[in-house]
């Protein structure tokens, strides 16, 4: 009875320390730009290099996601998100310090972090719950979610009472908080050996494509690669895009800015629970097609609202497109987990996917405001995002259907 217990009060914390590790995800990420007005007077930057404060972080999002399948590969995937908090908390540390170079160079470590508890993360759904990916691939989808809205929200009012700089820093609390919780987490009895794993990993090396460590090439020379790699980025395309300037385009619909915000909070809002409820059904289906169609579907409906009738009903179109938006990037990284066979091979695709979907967000928001320099309106930026999200359904529908050639075989839906 008391073994029963305790195995409990082990699962309990493991579940605990990786809800924090997701809740970790965004709010270094999402926090800065409520912030950016009081950080450029204090410290006399213009518009761009205050805007670069967050593109530095979303670029290391994009190119340094394969730091963590050699990371991994060598100290487990355990150890990699226990190091990935501690220098997420180490980089918004710095960030808040005095100093523009601080500034930079912290923001490109927190970036660095965040790239690569990204990518660990669906490995270690694969890892230590693997007859619930379903479940748990929603639960820290949604977490991460709520992470971005919470830090959104709480930044401004936080820096009220202390400051720029210690709300700024607040994040690095509660990545030592989950660092705190990961570490007990993994000590427990029971939990797999980050050892272990590293000894496959070498193992894997050893024999070509093995998966504790499969080569890229390899990886990339997999026709069914490509489709989710597609998908992770269109997706991710089309969400920063209208994360960066739809609030800007309901004001040009003539919208009070306020009420812009709110629309923003409220489609962030709904991507909640469309990211915790759609895995839990696409998780035990055999083909994830079915449920690609209709998130991107609603995407492209949310997109349609805010063209042709932006201030009509805009409330209804945000709840559109947040189901749409919240289902799309938990469908990505649910078949990232569902396609690949092992927790190594799982990571060495997620870096894949979520590298080439980093560096498209980080030109998206950018393309979409030199359209709408070009043009002298929002209809031509808004069609070019509706194109995109044309080619993203293309992309889902191949990469949402198990296909043999790809890199290991379909997981089993948990």
């Amino acid at each position: 009875m008391m073994r029963a217990i305790t195995d409990n009060r082990g699962k309990l914390l493991l579940v605990g320390g990786f809800v924090l590790a997701a809740l970790n995800l965004r709010p270094a990420l999402a926090g800065v730009s409520p912030l950016l007005p009081a950080i450029m007077r204090d410290l006399g930057l213009s518009p761009a290099a205050g805007g670069a404060i967050t593109t530095v972080m979303v670029v290391c999002l994009g190119l340094l996601a394969p730091v963590a399948p050699a990371l991994a590969t060598r100290i487990g995937l355990d150890r990699t998100l226990l190091a990935g908090l501690l220098v997420l908390a180490a980089g918004v540390a710095l960030r808040s310090a005095d100093g523009v170079p601080a500034l930079y160079c912290g923001a490109a470590l927190a970036g660095t972090a965040i790239a690569v508890m990204n990518v660990v993360m669906p490995g270690l759904v694969k890892q230590h719950f693997p007859g619930r990916i379903g479940l748990f691939t929603g639960l820290y989808v949604s977490v991460m979610v709520g992470g971005a809205a919470m830090a959104s929200a709480a930044m401004v009012p936080l820096a009220g009472q202390v400051g720029w700089r210690a709300a700024a820093g607040s994040p690095a609390l509660l990545a030592l908080l989950a660092a705190a919780v990961w570490w007990a987490a993994r000590a427990r009895p029971g939990v797999q050996d980050p050892v272990a794993t590293t000894a496959a990993g070498r193992a894997g090396r050893s024999r070509p494509g093995g998966p504790g460590g499969r080569p890229y090439a390899t990886l990339l020379r997999a026709p069914a690669t490509w489709p989710v790699m597609a998908f992770m980025g269109l997706q991710s395309l089309t969400f920063y895009v209208l994360l960066a300037w739809l609030p800007t385009v309901f004001q040009a619909a003539g919208l009070p800015a306020d009420q812009a915000g709110y629309l923003l909070g409220l489609t962030n809002l709904v991507q909640i629970a469309a990211a915790l409820l759609v895995p839990l059904h696409a998780g035990r289906a055999r083909s994830q097609v079915p449920h690609v169609v209709v998130a991107v579907l609603l995407t492209i409906g949310g997109y349609l609202g805010v063209l042709l009738a932006p201030t009509t009903v805009p409330w209804l179109w945000m709840i559109v497109l947040g189901l749409g938006q919240g289902a799309s990037i938990a469908l990505a990284l649910l078949i990232i987990t569902l396609r690949a066979p092992d927790p190594a091979s799982v990571t060495a695709l997620s870096a894949v996917a979520q590298s080439s979907g980093y560096v498209l967000a980080a030109i998206g928001p950018l393309a979409f405001g030199l359209l709408h320099e070009l043009s002298g309106g929002w209809t031509v930026p808004l069609l070019a995002g509706l194109g995109a999200c044309a080619l993203q359904l293309a992309s889902g529908l191949l990469a949402a259907r198990p296909a043999p050639g790809h890199p290991g075989q379909p997981g089993q839906p948990g």
